[in-house]
């Protein structure tokens, strides 16, 4: 069967590394049929929205989208269309796996973490007012349904990949009522999964620890603004935000998502690294249940960056995007069993 995928380009460098994941992920020989729309900064001088409806109600109806970084302005303009995705589609797990990859310059070597955001609450939701001129209030809001849904997708996620240990990350020794109900109400989760180590950590101690030995991580959860910035922390120890894959997923619908920038100021040139998208690509297909050609193309990812004759400027090499892009292509056509396997589309889990 055909999988119908929304694919949103995004701007800067958003279209440039979407094609080049397109080559790789069709590459494959998964049945994919790619269904554009436009968010961001071009649907704002077209339809006057950074995020139309026709965007959500594509989303909605393929349940699976593969996004290219799209430019939230700074201070002003029109707000985050990620933000926006996740609110209208309750895509409110951030899934982000960060791990060493072979022939990518990092510090450390034996990263393999995964960051496990709550996406819904919390100061980054963006609940903020000006209550007098010169002051803004932002509001951080915590409840026990949105820690306890969180918390169990971890936790079947954990069990599902053979996942030892969940640590839950908050700073309840100072937001005792807020962080204090979100480590309350996972620990209640926990419970039902005694097999599943579960220990606790405050942010600060868990920024330290991950900068020393971040090899003694498994699986991280954690509130919204705290994953932001511990999944970009994470990506720093592994070459940066450039290798990093990434996905939103919700009860119905999953959004694939390369998490860096939109970096405007090489837009054009041909030279983005398409490491990210491609590898966003890969948790979409399994997402599919198309593991044995997620699979390939991880394979050929990782033999392109050990490699590294084909590759792009950021990672030492001289390619360009799509050069890149052709050379993992050749390697999955190269292996012998690349072709998807014949499970039928999958629900969003």
């Amino acid at each position: 069967m055909d999988y119908t995928v929304t694919l949103i380009p995004g701007d800067g460098i958003g279209p440039e590394v979407t094609e080049a994941a397109i080559k790789v992920l069709d590459a494959s020989g998964v049945p994919l049929r790619w269904e554009r729309v436009t968010a961001g900064a071009d649907a704002v001088a077209a339809r006057g929205t950074p995020l139309p409806e026709e965007v959500l109600a594509s989303i909605r109806r393929n349940r699976v989208a593969l996004k290219g970084p799209i430019t939230t302005p700074v201070g002003t303009g029109f707000s985050s269309v990620n933000v926006a995705l996740r609110k209208a589609l309750d895509l409110y797990v951030s899934f982000r796996p960060v791990r060493t990859l072979r022939g990518v310059q990092s510090r450390h070597q034996d990263v393999d973490v995964i960051i496990v955001r709550e996406n819904t609450e919390g100061l980054y939701a963006g609940r903020e007012h000006s209550v007098v001129p010169g002051v803004v209030e932002a509001l951080r809001i915590v409840t026990r349904r949105a820690s306890e849904r969180i918390a169990r997708w971890a936790f079947e996620m954990a069990r599902r990949e053979g996942r030892r240990r969940v640590t839950l990350v908050h700073k309840a020794s100072i937001m005792r009522l807020s962080d204090g109900l979100f480590l309350d109400s996972c620990r209640r989760v926990a419970q039902d999964y005694p097999f599943i180590e579960c220990d606790d950590l405050s942010i600060d101690n868990t920024a330290m620890q991950l900068v020393l030995a971040p090899e003694r991580f498994d699986v991280l959860v954690m509130e919204n603004l705290f994953g932001d910035l511990m999944s970009d922390l994470c990506a720093g120890l592994v070459g940066g935000l450039g290798v990093v894959p990434g996905a939103n997923i919700g009860d119905r619908c999953a959004v694939f998502e390369a998490v860096h920038g939109s970096a405007p100021g090489i837009a054009g040139r041909g030279i983005a690294n398409p490491t990210a998208l491609i590898l966003s690509g890969v948790l979409m297909l399994r997402h599919l249940g198309q593991h044995r050609a997620a699979d390939a193309i991880a394979r050929a990812v990782e033999r392109v960056l050990a490699e590294g004759r084909v590759v792009t400027p950021d990672l030492g090499g001289t390619a360009g995007t799509m050069e890149m892009a052709s050379e993992i292509a050749g390697h999955i056509q190269d292996q012998p069993e690349r072709a998807g396997s014949s499970c039928q589309k999958m629900a969003p889990a």
